[in-house]
């Protein structure tokens, strides 16, 4: 193979990945808003997903994960501690790695995935990817409709 061509072949190779990085890099973590509109007749029910208790009054931080994965302990503390500040909302942590068929069912293609849920069980938000703090609770405090998020 000619040398130039080599070389030119490397540098859009890592062009490539460098994009791909990039754009995986800023999606990750973000929420992507879920309306009735776009989702019609996505409601979870606690039973649906192997939950004895029930979700939240307000919301629930509906968080999928598995016994592996790498950030699940630390956005299971963060949901965790946004649920106790947060009166009428619950955090569920939901293992996947013996339940392959709700990791399906809901699409989840990574772990930690999060589920936003409002008072009716509708998914409101999806997180993929450990969450950015500051955009989780100003997502939170939306759907609970307040206008700012305590500090």
């Amino acid at each position: 193979m000619d040398p130039v061509l080599a070389l030119l072949l490397l540098g859009a190779l890592v062009a490539a990945a460098t994009v791909v990085g990039l754009v995986w890099r800023r999606t990750t973590g973000r929420v992507g808003r879920r309306t009735l509109d776009d989702t019609p007749g996505t409601v979870i029910r606690p039973a649906d997903v192997g939950v004895d208790g029930g979700f939240g009054e307000r919301g629930t931080l509906l968080q999928f994960s598995t016994e592996f994965c790498t950030f699940c302990p630390a956005t299971r503390r963060l949901l965790s501690g946004l649920a106790e500040r947060n009166d009428g909302v619950v955090h569920v942590d939901v293992d996947l790695t013996h339940a392959p068929d709700l990791a399906k069912r809901y699409d989840v293609l990574q772990t930690p995935t999060t589920l936003l849920l409002d008072d009716r069980g509708i998914v409101r938000g999806r997180i993929g990817g450990p969450p950015r703090p500051r955009d989780l609770e100003t997502e939170l405090a939306r759907l609970l409709g307040e206008d700012r998020v305590d500090a």
